[in-house]
C-alpha cells in the first residue's frame, strides 16, 4: 500500500518577498507549513542576504516551475566601492582593497559593455555543479576552482542613484543564468576599482512582481485568520507567455486521458502564428499550448502535424 502524503493538495503560485538572512529552501518549507502544503518547489534560488521576489509553487503549480525558471528577471542591487571579496558580497573574505570610487558617469559608461549577450564567469561561491558537487562547497573547502565563462544576456543597466561616495545602485533586466555577484565583480574590474555586493533585490521574475509580492509575515496573518488561500496565484500564472487555447468537453475528456485532439486548420493556423511570435530557441517549449477547461489549466501539449498531444497533465 503507498503511503499517503501528509498535507492537503494545495496547488497554485506564493509571489513570495523572502527576506534577508532566509535560504530559498527555507523560505519554500516556511510557505509549505504554513499553507499545509502537500508539495512544494521554488522558481530560481535567491542568495540567503538578497531580498524579493521568490516565486513558490505548491502542489500541481510544480510542474510549471520549469517555464518560470527561464524567464527574464530584474534586479536592484548597490556595489559597495572599496573591497572586494571572495562571495563577491558583503559576507565573504577580503581579497582586495582599493580607495578607487569610480564616478556614475563611469560606471554607467562601463555598464553599457555588459548589455546584450555577455560571456559571465560564475562566481566560486555559487551553485554550479563541479564534478557533481556544488562550487560553493569546494569553494569553502578551500578546493581551487576554474569554472568556465558560459553565456547569458543582459538586457539593460542602468545607475540608478548614487547614495554616497562609498555606494552606487544599479538597476538591470537579464535573462536566465545571469549572477549580479559576478556582474559586481567584472564592474569593477573594468572601472579599476574594488568592489562587492552590499545589497540585492530581485524585483521581477517573469510575471511575477515585487509590487504584487506578499512578505512572510502578511502570508502568516493571512493563514492565522484562516484565509491563506486567499493569497494563492492560479498554477497557470508561470504559463504567461504560452499560448492557450481553449477545449471543448469531449477534447476536454479526450485529452484527460492522455488522447491527442486532433485540431481545426483555423485553429492551427492561429497558434503556429502565436507560437512563433514567441521566438524561444528550444524547439520543444516553441511548440508548447496550454489546454484549458472552463478557464482552468488542464494540460500542457505539444503541437505537432495539426494535433495536441497532452505531455503534462494538471489535476486541479
Amino acid at each position: 500500500m503507498s503511503r499517503r502524503r501528509k498535507g492537503a493538495p494545495v496547488s497554485g503560485w506564493i509571489n513570495l518577498d523572502k527576506p534577508s538572512g532566509m535560504t530559498s529552501t527555507q523560505a519554500v518549507s516556511k510557505v509549505r507549513r504554513l499553507l499545509d502544503a502537500q508539495k512544494a518547489g521554488h522558481a530560481g534560488t535567491l542568495d540567503p542576504l538578497a531580498t524579493g521576489v521568490l516565486p513558490i509553487a505548491l502542489g500541481e503549480a510544480t510542474k510549471t516551475v520549469p517555464f518560470l525558471v527561464d524567464a527574464d528577471k530584474a534586479y536592484s542591487f548597490t556595489l559597495a566601492w572599496g573591497r572586494s571579496t571572495a562571495t563577491c558580497d558583503s559576507e565573504g573574505e577580503t581579497i582586495a582593497e582599493s580607495e578607487v570610487r569610480p564616478s556614475a558617469k563611469a560606471a554607467a559608461a562601463a555598464l553599457e559593455g555588459f548589455v546584450g549577450e555577455i560571456l559571465q564567469i560564475p562566481p566560486d561561491y555559487s551553485a554550479v555543479k563541479v564534478g557533481g558537487e556544488r562550487a560553493y562547497d569546494l569553494a569553502r573547502k578551500g578546493t581551487p576552482l576554474d569554472l568556465k565563462a558560459r553565456p547569458v544576456v543582459i538586457h539593460a543597466a542602468r545607475v540608478a542613484s548614487v547614495p554616497d561616495d562609498d555606494h552606487i545602485q544599479i538597476e538591470i533586466e537579464c535573462g536566465k543564468g545571469t549572477y549580479v555577484r559576478a556582474l559586481a565583480r567584472d564592474l569593477s574590474a573594468k572601472l579599476g576599482a574594488c568592489g562587492h555586493v552590499s545589497q540585492l533585490r530581485r524585483t521581477r521574475v517573469g510575471r511575477f512582481t515585487a509590487a504584487d509580492s506578499i512578505s512572510v509575515e502578511s502570508l502568516e496573518d493571512f493563514c492565522n485568520r484562516g484565509a491563506g488561500l486567499k493569497a494563492l496565484l492560479p498554477v497557470e500564472t508561470a504559463l504567461d507567455d504560452i499560448p492557450a487555447m481553449a477545449m471543448t468537453q469531449e477534447d476536454a475528456f479526450r485529452l484527460s486521458q492522455g488522447r491527442a485532439v486532433v485540431l481545426l486548420p483555423r485553429q492551427v493556423e492561429t497558434l503556429q502564428a502565436r507560437l512563433q511570435s514567441r521566438a524561444i530557441g528550444d524547439k520543444d517549449v516553441a511548440r508548447t499550448v496550454l489546454a484549458t477547461d472552463q478557464g482552468r489549466a488542464l494540460a500542457l501539449c505539444e503541437m505537432r502535424a495539426g494535433r495536441l498531444q497532452p505531455v503534462r497533465l494538471f489535476h486541479l
